[in-house]
């Protein structure tokens, strides 16, 4: 290991000016990665929902639906404005009620249901179809066109208009993220490190192993807006241990040898040997979440896994070589860290370990219960994440508030199945408590309109060569209780006219989302668990170490979600489930770096309180600037970031880091005073000096 350390050295700036030249390439596949920003388009294609999803599609052309409400419009105006938006690409159809009568003929002559549909007051509402997806860049192109054309009295509502405003948001943020990220992990660091220009050096070889993870997400074809916009921020929190490592370790080695070079080639090996190790957890914790059927925890976590490596290949690489380059401005500008002596502190919290086991035996049970109390508060709709001014959601506030609709559902059954018994389908449909109405291709006719005599574009909306489309529009809002008790009983009495009818939409979709989220969430809380648990076990070489450091960070997860429950703070559903797996991979390095000095200490022969008094003091000034460098680089997303999503998992990643932080300073200690005689007997290598001992 040292020859490849050496060699590392020896190449230094051949590896910089790769480095930098890679960065062309990531540019680019940034640029050309698409990213998605539809949240049900995660679910597998395995059910109905979504197989429904495709069958409108192939069979009726249709993908998107949305609506357009107008207010205070006179009729020839709105037809104007609906033709307008019929001739923009990708619009499949544009529905109102011209298309069944003439605008010469009172509206009052349509069909109750029909006219109910499309009028409510001073307000109309046109129904669009597109022959693209909900977040397809096609339908989100449409719907700008839509809204260039459209007047200030005409909204656009539905998940296409939700996503189009979410995709402008985040774009018009995503940079401001990173920006805070580094400005406020910079202050962080001058003041806790030794020097003010080796943080802007630590940035610049995280800054490229970041646009190369990003680069290299080209090959996957597209990445989730979440993964898009917390992947930078992610990565420097979680990396930037590792520069601080090497920094550390190349401080220590210039005080063994007096040429530099040698110095930072067995920093390098020392960094190798322990950063490995310690990355491992951080990694596992991020490849739990791929065990997920909802597949945007696949997206997460292998972007994530993959940067950690990246993070890794550079702290090893890219930033030994430009330290090397930058050494004596870097020397010029060193001072001392505001960091105080531990020594004094660490024997306090020694003596007094009772205390604090004592907060961690009565603090431990109700934290578990707030924690489930917040996960069983979690929401669902994407909407809820999103400021409530945007274009799109004051579009379905209006469509909820006059017209009554919360949710439109669409009920897919078998061409052949007869008027007649659609009929009767359709009237236990509308019987279904919180259903305003539902609409066929009979309900449209009625008895006013002759079916032949009707245009083919109508036609064509409500049938296919195999199949027939219902329409009900609900009262209930999507992810409801109300609205999810409905769908499962439209879907049991669809069925008893057409065992293979299908109902799909939005709300089926989150139906089946929070149904899927609930049991991953289980599957990936187990899987990260017991897979940090063996490594730790690997790493320790022993039983009740990994034990005491997961109890100790499962404990410090519980306190963070457990707040959210105390504060009435409801979470969006991804949230949890990313604090589970990446505060316990990220933050359980912490309680390593205690226990690896902690078991050094006894092995050698330290009595108990000693050895664990130095591992406390020897570690929180890595633990401390660690912690903080997490918090300081994603609070300030959360405080700054107008969409809930992120802002609430890098909320909750910025608090874990300091609980987890105050965790493993006060309760770790405790425990490895209480249980040493249990460690050192399940531990190998770690039997103490029994004269030093008594």
């Amino acid at each position: 290991m040292l020859k490849f350390s050496e060699l590392i050295v020896k190449l230094r700036i051949p590896i910089i000016i790769i480095a930098v030249l890679l960065l062309i390439p990531s540019a680019l596949g940034i640029v050309y990665t698409r990213t998605n920003y539809d949240m049900l388009d995660y679910l597998p294609d395995s059910i109905e929902t979504m197989k429904g999803q495709n069958i409108l599609k192939e069979d009726f052309g249709k993908g998107a639906f949305s609506f357009l409400i107008f207010e205070g419009m006179d009729d020839k105006d709105v037809a104007k404005a609906k033709n307008e938006v019929s001739k923009i690409d990708h619009v499949e159809t544009a529905l109102w009620y011209d298309d069944v009568l003439s605008l010469n003929i009172p509206k009052e002559m349509l069909p109750d249901e029909v006219y109910d549909a499309f009028n409510s007051d001073d307000a109309t509402m046109v129904a669009i179809f597109f022959d693209t997806g909900t977040s397809q860049d096609e339908t989100m192109e449409a719907i700008t066109k839509i809204k260039a054309i459209a007047s200030k009295q005409c909204f656009v509502s539905g998940m296409s208009a939700l996503v189009t405003d979410l995709k402008d948001l985040c774009e018009s943020e995503e940079a401001i993220y990173v920006a805070i990220a580094v400005i406020l992990s910079t202050v962080v660091m001058m003041m806790f490190l030794d020097s003010f220009i080796i943080p802007f050096i630590f940035l610049a070889s995280i800054g490229m192993s970041i646009l190369v993870n990003l680069g290299t997400n080209y090959f996957f074809g597209e990445v989730s807006f979440i993964t898009k916009a917390l992947a930078a921020v992610l990565q420097l929190a979680v990396t930037m241990d590792y520069s601080i490592f090497l920094w550390h370790s190349y401080s220590e080695q210039k005080q063994r040898f007096d040429d530099k070079k040698r110095a930072m080639a067995h920093a390098i090996k020392a960094t190798i040997s322990s950063v490995v190790g310690s990355s491992v957890t951080t990694i596992a914790g991020f490849l739990a979440l791929c065990f997920m059927t909802y597949t945007l925890g696949l997206d997460l976590g292998v972007v994530m896994a993959k940067g950690v490596v990246f993070g890794i290949i550079g702290c090893i690489t890219t930033l030994p070589a430009f330290i090397l380059v930058f050494d004596k401005v870097i020397e010029k500008t060193k001072h001392r860290p505001l960091i105080p002596d531990m020594k004094k502190f660490s024997a306090v919290v020694v003596k007094r370990f009772v205390v604090f086991l004592i907060v961690f035996i009565i603090a431990v049970v109700p934290a578990y219960i707030y924690t489930q109390k917040t996960k069983d508060n979690t929401y669902y709709q994407l909407s809820q994440a999103l400021p409530r001014d945007l274009d799109s959601i004051v579009a379905n506030t209006k469509l909820e508030e006059k017209f009554g609709v919360g949710a439109t559902h669409m009920v897919l059954a078998d061409a052949k199945t007869s008027p007649k018994e659609t009929k009767k389908m359709l009237n236990e449909i509308e019987n279904v408590k919180g259903i305003k109405y539902a609409l066929t291709l009979e309900s449209v006719v009625g008895s006013l309109v002759p079916e032949e005599f009707l245009p083919n574009t109508i036609k064509e909306i409500f049938e296919s060569d195999r199949y027939k489309l219902i329409l009900v529009n609900s009262e209930y809002t999507v992810a409801s209780d109300e609205v999810n008790k409905q769908c499962d009983t439209i879907s049991t009495l669809i069925k008893k006219y057409d065992k293979n009818a299908m109902l799909i939409g939005e709300a089926p979709c989150t139906k089946d989302l929070i149904r899927i989220t609930d049991t991953d969430f289980k599957v990936v809380d187990a899987i990260s668990i017991a897979a940090i648990f063996v490594i730790i076990m690997l790493v320790t070489q022993s039983i009740s170490l990994p034990i005491i450091l997961v109890s100790v960070i499962e404990f410090a997860i519980f306190m963070n979600l457990g707040i959210s429950s105390l504060t009435g703070t409801s979470l969006p559903f991804i949230a949890p489930i990313c604090i589970s797996t990446i505060q316990l991979g990220a933050t359980v390095d912490y309680a390593i770096l205690m226990t690896t000095r902690y078991k050094r200490g006894r092995a050698s022969g330290q009595e108990k309180h000693e050895a664990i008094r130095i591992a406390l003091s020897t570690s929180i000034p890595s633990i401390l600037v660690s912690a903080l460098g997490f918090f300081a680089a994603t609070f300030g997303v959360a405080i700054f970031s107008d969409v809930d999503l992120i802002s609430s998992i890098c909320f909750l990643m910025a608090r874990g880091a300091v609980i987890s932080m105050i965790c493993v300073i006060f309760i770790l200690p405790s425990l490895f005073t209480l249980l040493d005689k249990v460690i050192c007997k399940t531990t190998l290598g770690m039997l103490p000096n029994k004269k030093k001992e008594g």
